[in-house]
């Protein structure tokens, strides 16, 4: 087994296709985390790093945002957690020698599995204008370069600061004053393209952005809801969870037009029956939605409920007592169509009866979901209607029960909390003030679709990035990396290579960053940071491993020793003192941040401390008309035209987000490739087409544009009639720019219209 960085590229000619499995985890996710970790790390570095993650005493896993429960294992991550880990604290290096070797073209050629499979950075480099490589650079040089191009704009708004949410609590607040101080709010970050549509229905119609369970909740239930999800590739821990909910008497009802391994049965392998025996099974109901059915779904549920005989079938005093517009939401379900339902749906009305029945004998529902929910169209309302499903029964600020959007990013969360937002309130923006002493600016900024837009039309021409892979997270792809060449300087503060380090402005600058695995010393000695989860608490990292190369900075000292060198002595704030001790942020957010109270003492317990919630702690709604707000949403069914699929795109396996651990989708049975489509049987009949042919996917639009994305594997699979699936990023070419969900403007990648075309065609 190889620790060297692979040499030769990949590709699709070795690919081999098996039955999707019917459950996940079991001896084979710790065999595949074992092996990924030994190759990437070493068996002594595997052990020692492994055994610290997600513990009270340890770092916070760098994949997703799923909390920590009170009584931790041993081994208490997951196989994609421990690929994430064995990324970032994996012996190999990529040295100028590296970039002497490979120019930036070459670079853009590469596969993201093999700029990702490199490993770390581990010095500034430039790409300076004329020239094809990167080149070192010192970071005294580095920061002076940014501060010369910052402060030489017409405006502070030509500068776009991104954000990847896997940024600290402490690094994101730093960030954020820093962005302000220059001058602007524009700020975008991953939540844009991700939840940004569970934000903005749930601020309308709870008054907070963000869920209001927590992990004991899910114990609690009686009835699950994980819709348009796949928690055993995207948050496996979240199965252990489901597992604990069914031994405590939950039923799960999954909604998903793809039948998920992991909900369909969990071998848990920190216990003997995951390992010798059955496992669990999850899902009580499977309902085989069609892509974008879910807001016909809830509408037909809460039809149902206002029709039902069952005495406690709506929560009348709950109703009474804590909610607005009950009347106009009732009006508008009543009328609904259930011909538009069942098109919409593709389900029985039988399916949906039965589904009735489960709801009626729960007292207490929880509704999780992720991005199958939060990127189409419809997507905000979609969320509305679900909120309208859970105020009927009082399902919010109940034990047991509520909303549970489960995120991504480890910190994501955590960052729009420290104010990572181009649309601050202004109450946040008056205690910064108040605590800093100059005026922020109160004008929107731009958010990633309009900083896209605003650098294709010359509008930016500064782009820096806290972390992330911008140019493969984005839509359009064609669009975005024309937007981010047409920049006069781009900068990637980043752990390891990715597509955006190969795509530049007119100077291209990459500052290498600690990791979560290593220790972060400074001149008041050693520091850690906190993160927040998805459910609102708040905890310590403390990284353990020697930082992969003495040039590597902390993303705090990166963001303070920017802001000193491009901001001089504008408004007297005390970088060095940040840097030096990052209490002293902390101190500032306590003061800046509601809920952050004592923050310094609390972070430092070892469960860390849980963030007030106003809806689940006090059933108190902080919306408009200070109540929970029912809401009436229009259904709009999609009809596709004849010859046509809906096409949702999804992660493999072998994958978190853009970073590409692997080649395989063990639970869908896809070995060795990644351009793939899957499609029902019965529609491959239908459109004449076979299964194993490749076909270029092209998109259809109501403006009359389309786009394509070459040579794809038709894979036969069970997945809803009418649908297709297909791996993201290789299918962002597919989604125009301007194609973004109403009111929170996040593209719409999870509801495409496309025809499949024979390769070459």
């Amino acid at each position: 087994m190889s620790r060297e960085a692979p040499r030769e590229d990949f590709d699709d000619s070795g690919m081999k296709i098996a039955k999707p499995k019917r459950w996940a985890a079991g001896v084979p996710g710790v065999t595949a985390a074992l092996r990924d970790s030994y190759e990437q790390m070493g068996v002594k570095r595997t052990a020692l790093t492994l055994l610290k993650v997600n513990q009270k005493d340890g770092f916070d896993c760098p994949g997703c945002a799923w909390p920590e429960p009170g009584h931790r294992h041993t081994a208490e991550f997951c196989e994609n957690g421990a690929k994430a880990v064995a990324e970032e604290a994996t012996t190999r290096r990529i040295t100028r020698a590296f970039f002497a070797e490979h120019t930036v073209a070459e670079l853009g050629e590469r596969t993201d599995h093999w700029l990702g499979r490199q490993g770390r950075l581990t010095e500034p480099m430039v790409r300076n204008p004329g020239s094809e490589h990167y080149e070192p650079i010192s970071w005294d040089d580095a920061f002076g370069l940014v501060a010369s191009e910052l402060n030489a704009l017409d405006s502070p708004d030509e500068a776009v600061f991104y954000t990847s949410g896997r940024t600290s609590n402490e690094a994101a607040f730093a960030y954020q004053l820093f962005v302000r101080a220059f001058g602007t709010n524009n700020l975008p970050d991953c939540s844009n393209m991700c939840h940004e549509s569970s934000g903005s229905a749930l601020t309308e119609t709870i008054g907070i952005g963000k869920g209001s369970v927590l992990l004991e909740d899910l114990y609690r239930s009686d009835l699950i809801f994980v819709v348009g999800q796949n928690p055993g590739t995207n948050h496996p821990r979240m199965l252990s969870a489901l597992e604990k909910a069914k031994k405590a008497g939950a039923r799960i009802v999954a909604v998903n037009p793809l039948p998920e391994a992991g909900l369909i049965r969990f071998k848990n392998p920190q216990v003997p029956s995951g390992v010798v025996g059955k496992g669990t099974r999850l899902a009580d109901r499977f309902l085989q939605i069609r892509v974008n059915g879910d807001l016909a779904l809830f509408q037909a549920l809460n039809r149902l409920l206002l029709e039902s005989d069952a005495p406690d079938a709506v929560d009348h005093a709950f109703v009474d007592e804590h909610t607005h517009g009950f009347g106009a939401f009732a009006d508008h379900v009543k009328a609904l169509d259930w011909d538009d339902v069942l098109a919409a749906t593709g389900l029985t009305r039988g399916e949906i009866a039965a589904t009735l029945g489960d709801v009626l004998a729960a007292k207490r529902i929880v509704v999780c979901w992720a991005m199958g929910l939060t990127q189409h169209r419809n997507s905000v309302p979609t969320i509305r209607e679900v909120v309208n499903f859970l105020l009927l029964r009082g399902n919010i600020g109940r034990p047991g029960a509520g909303v549970c959007p489960v995120r991504g990013h480890s910190n994501v969360q955590g960052d729009r909390t420290m104010g990572i937002y181009e649309k601050p309130k202004p109450e946040f923006l008056d205690a910064l003030a108040a605590e800093f002493g100059f005026e922020p600016p109160r004008e929107h900024g731009l958010d990633t679709v309009d900083a896209i837009r605003a650098m294709r039309d010359g509008k930016a021409r500064v782009f820096f990035a806290m972390g992330g892979n911008f140019i493969r997270a984005t839509p359009d792809s064609d669009v975005t990396e024309a937007a981010m060449r047409n920049c006069r300087l781009t900068v990637q503060v980043s752990t390891k290579l990715n597509r955006s380090h190969a795509v530049t402005g007119g100077r291209a600058l990459i500052l290498p960053a600690l990791g979560r695995t290593e220790r972060d010393v400074q001149a008041g000695g050693e520091q850690f940071v906190s993160v927040e989860d998805s459910m609102g608490m708040v905890h310590a990292s403390r990284g353990r491993l020697a930082p992969a190369s003495p040039q590597l900075r902390s993303e705090v000292a990166i963001v303070t020793g920017l802001a000193r060198r491009t901001l001089g002595d504008r408004h007297g704030i005390a970088w060095d003192a940040m840097e030096r001790d990052y209490d002293v942020i902390r101190d500032h957010v306590e003061r800046v941040v509601p809920g952050f109270d004592d923050y310094n003492a609390r972070v430092r317990e070892p469960d860390g401390f849980t963030l007030p919630h106003a809806p689940r702690d006090e059933r108190r709604f902080p919306t408009a008309t200070g109540k929970a707000n029912f809401t009436a949403n229009a259904l709009e069914v999609l009809r596709v035209p004849e010859g046509r699929l809906l096409l949702q795109t999804v992660r493999s396996h072998d994958q978190y987000n853009t970073t590409i651990y692997g080649l395989d989708d063990r639970y869908r049975g896809v070995k060795a490739g990644r351009r793939v489509v899957f499609v029902n049987p019965d529609d491959l009949t239908a459109l004449g087409l076979a299964d194993g042919a490749t076909v270029d996917l092209v998109s259809e639009w109501t403006d009359g544009t389309e786009r394509r994305a070459p040579a794809f594997r038709i894979i036969a699979y069970p997945t809803a009639r009418g649908c297709a699936a297909a791996y993201f990023p290789e299918t962002n070419v597919l989604v125009p720019l301007d194609s973004t969900a109403e009111v929170s403007n996040t593209p719409t990648s999870k509801s495409v219209v496309v025809r499949l075309e024979p390769a070459g065609e």
